[in-house]
């Protein structure tokens, strides 16, 4: 039986957003460094704009939806998630993932709530979409992070990607071995689906005044204060304390001395400073191209708590509920740690 639709939250999100406001003037009246000019430039219009994107990526996948598109983007993937038992609607999510995260898991959500794929589908596929996740975000680093470390910096590259390919097939292998193949029933109801999707392709607007302004308040509900909280902690620099004691941690027991500031720059805010730190030690001489790699490894490991409290939580939890984001979040970091791990380790003892 299909799960019916979340009722309208218009009342939480107006508490939700005068518990952020509150966060706020605090925040500005408390915080040393926190002035209106910081939080215009650094929180409202991030804010805006993380909004504007889960926005538009629940439109997208209400459209795919409505429109009928999920069997033609099914088609890309098919054989690789008919080998998982996932299906065709798991499969149109994951081409979907290749153009918007938000979308991809919009439409995870509403084919669990409307009972057409099983919990553990919607759980394995979103762990699956880590691999088109990382070539949504491939192109915006690639061509700074390989001018400031070159070979070292696609050795870095070559093994995360190897590690998400690790991931994926892992996580399909699974699927083959415990869930119950899909595609006979799909097939039976397919027609049917496609003569509704004709029907009602007309009503696509009509279905996006209706659902997407319930959807949107369900979401703003957890995103606006959890981003406003992650900012005041950030602001306050309890995030730079947990960056410089990880580091400390790590640098004096895994890898050498010299590369301390390269594990600490990796954790700051700009994502390219890691790697200029990188680039600087490599042109000095005082890392070696192996230990240059194996320090962003770390880097990249250690730094897996503060990325998902800053930037990953509010996406997860608004998207789905608070339980199922949080879950859907530690779970996939966590077999993304494991997977660098494992390349990492092979990395250094095979090079």
């Amino acid at each position: 039986m299909g799960r019916s639709p979340a009722k309208p939250r218009y009342r939480a999100l107006a508490v939700s957003l005068l518990l952020a406001l509150a966060m706020l003037l605090a925040g500005v009246a408390w915080i040393e460094g926190v002035t209106w000019s910081l939080v215009s430039s650094r929180l409202l219009w991030p804010l805006a704009r993380l909004v504007f994107f889960i926005t538009a990526g629940l439109a997208l996948g209400q459209v795919i939806e409505a429109s009928g598109w999920t069997r033609y983007l099914a088609f890309v993937a098919g054989p690789l998630f008919r080998f998982g038992h996932l299906g065709s609607r798991c499969s149109a999510a994951f081409t979907t993932a290749f153009f918007s995260g938000a979308a991809a898991n919009a439409m995870l959500l509403e084919f669990y709530q409307e009972g057409r794929i099983t919990r553990r589908e919607l759980f394995l596929t979103n762990l699956v979409n880590q691999l088109p996740a990382f070539f949504l975000h491939l192109p915006t680093t690639f061509f700074i992070v390989i001018p400031l470390t070159g070979r070292a910096g696609g050795l870095y590259f070559l093994l995360t990607f190897l590690a998400a390919l690790l991931r994926t097939a892992a996580f399909l292998v699974y699927g083959h071995l415990r869930l119950p193949p899909r595609e006979p029933q799909e097939v039976q109801t397919r027609k049917a689906a496609d003569r509704s999707c004709r029907r009602h392709s007309e009503s696509i607007l009509q279905g996006l005044r209706r659902k997407l302004p319930v959807r949107l308040a369900g979401v703003l509900v957890f995103v606006v204060p959890i981003y406003v909280a992650v900012f005041m902690v950030n602001a306050a620099g309890l995030f730079t304390l947990l960056q410089h004691r990880l580091a400390d941690f790590v640098a004096t027991r895994f890898i050498p001395m010299e590369a301390l500031s390269l594990v600490v720059l990796s954790f700051a805010a700009e994502f390219t400073s890691g790697f200029a730190a990188a680039g600087a030690l490599l042109q000095s001489g005082v890392l070696t191209i192996k230990q240059a790699v194996m320090a962003l490894l770390i880097g990249n490991v250690v730094a897996f708590p503060i990325r998902a409290l800053r930037h990953q939580l509010p996406r997860y939890v608004g998207i789905f509920s608070p339980k199922m984001g949080t879950q859907l979040l530690l779970l996939g970091q966590g077999f993304r740690i494991l997977s660098l791990v494992l390349v990492g380790l092979v990395y250094w003892v095979v090079v």
